[in-house]
């Protein structure tokens, strides 16, 4: 398979299941109905409606800030599938392929619902205190490993050949 194939591959089966995990939550198990879902004492499922970008940045529900926000992850996604084809190792290309697909599950979000749809939060309790993650979804796993793969392969990858 192809660095570009396999980019692909990566983009659609992140955006699958992304989209599949969020129906099957949403509508499936309901959460909204269930309200917060102990999974273990670390983990919960909560159903969060996210208006903003990355951690709950510029929160707005206004319609002119999700269309500016649409706008930017549509020029973001075609930048990055640019990046994705010129690639040169496989796993910056599929890196880029997790980033394009949890962009692209967020946006179909965004689109649907006004919203992006979050429902992972782990937690820990230390000293009668409790710390929580921001609420996030598969989407968000992907883009943080996509950009986690990306700065391997940039410093610690095995560089590309050149061409002569």
């Amino acid at each position: 398979m192809t660095p570009l194939r396999a980019g692909i591959l990566a983009a659609v089966v992140t955006l699958v299941a992304d989209q599949a995990s969020k129906l099957w939550l949403l509508n499936g198990f309901d959460l909204a109905r269930r309200g917060v879902v102990r999974v273990a004492p670390f983990f919960d499922l909560v159903l969060a409606w996210n208006i903003g970008i990355s951690f709950g940045w510029l929160q707005n529900d206004g319609q002119a800030a999700q269309l500016a926000l649409m706008a930017v992850k549509v020029v973001a996604v075609i930048a990055l599938a640019i990046w994705m084809a010129r690639s040169q190792t496989r796993l910056a290309t599929v890196a880029l392929g997790l980033i394009i697909g949890g962009a692209i599950g967020n946006g179909i979000d965004r689109f649907a619902y006004g919203a992006v749809v979050d429902f992972a939060l782990f937690h820990i309790e230390i000293g009668g205190n409790t710390y929580n993650w921001y609420v996030f979804n598969l989407a968000d796993v992907a883009i943080v490993a996509g950009v986690a793969a990306l700065l391997y392969d940039s410093f610690l990858g095995v560089p590309a050949a050149k061409a002569p």
